[in-house]
């Protein structure tokens, strides 16, 4: 059982066609790295698996079950309303800013979501705080507020206030990009380990060294569409599709 599947999905902007029959299938366990260049539809993609845009044309599967289906720039069908919300809470969501709560502290940062969302006690979201914050080396941060944190680790507080809903997949958009450079390697990390503890994850990224040792398989876009799918040995070391030859050329030199 698959725990995404896409089938034919487009999605456009008014006459602009960001994605184009894009097939996808994420089985669990997984961890599925996209790159490409600027405008490739990578991010897009990822915002469409859990709703942040609403897709053109195609259907969407999450555990082999018809998520949403649009024909025609309209949803024609899709999950009944708890079902789909239970759903879209399997997904969690790491974005290139943190968007944390500035008059929170880190750890009610992360409980928040679990008491108010999965409505689990204040005990319960308490203790996965506590273990999700030794996780991503932040314990000695709790009490603190965003602004006397770095970007990396108000990017790793991010993580764990993803983790802490319990997901079953996590959808990581560029998650270093807005980052300085010596704070990357802290969050990929994080990252690291979470594919090492079996963490289904879809990871849009400009890491090249992340991709070759943490994908099963990397994913090139270009121009809206998946041009190339291998393992990250074979796309590295013999891309096929010219644009992905030109692509890694630019990146890897």
């Amino acid at each position: 059982m698959s725990i995404i599947r896409t089938e034919n999905l487009c999605k456009s902007f008014g006459d602009l066609q960001v994605l184009k029959n894009v097939n996808l299938t994420v089985n669990p366990g997984e961890v599925i790295v996209i790159i490409g260049p600027s405008g490739a539809g990578k991010s897009t993609f990822l915002r469409s698996l859990n709703t942040l845009e609403t897709i053109t044309e195609g259907s969407i599967f999450i555990e082999d079950e018809l998520f949403c289906r649009a024909e025609k720039g309209h949803i024609v069908e899709k999950m009944e309303p708890e079902a789909h919300k239970a759903a879209l809470l399997e997904m969690g969501m790491v974005f290139q800013r943190f968007n944390l709560f500035p008059h929170k502290t880190v750890r009610e940062n992360v409980e928040i979501a679990p008491i108010h969302v999965r409505k689990v006690s204040q005990e319960e979201a308490a203790r996965r705080a506590t273990d999700l914050l030794e996780r991503v080396g932040l314990s000695d941060k709790a009490d603190e507020y965003p602004n006397r944190l770095s970007g990396g680790q108000q990017q790793r507080v991010a993580i764990a206030r993803a983790l802490a809903m319990e997901p079953k997949i996590m959808l990581f958009d560029e998650p270093t990009s807005a980052l300085d450079p010596e704070l990357v390697g802290e969050v990929l990390t994080v990252m690291k380990d979470l594919a090492q503890q079996g963490m289904t994850m879809v990871v849009v990224t400009h890491e090249m060294g992340f991709a070759k040792e943490v994908a099963d398989r990397v994913i090139f876009m270009a121009d809206g569409e998946i041009l190339e799918e291998k393992t990250p040995e074979e796309l590295f070391s013999n891309p096929e599709h010219p644009k992905a030859q030109q692509f890694l050329a630019s990146v890897l030199t």
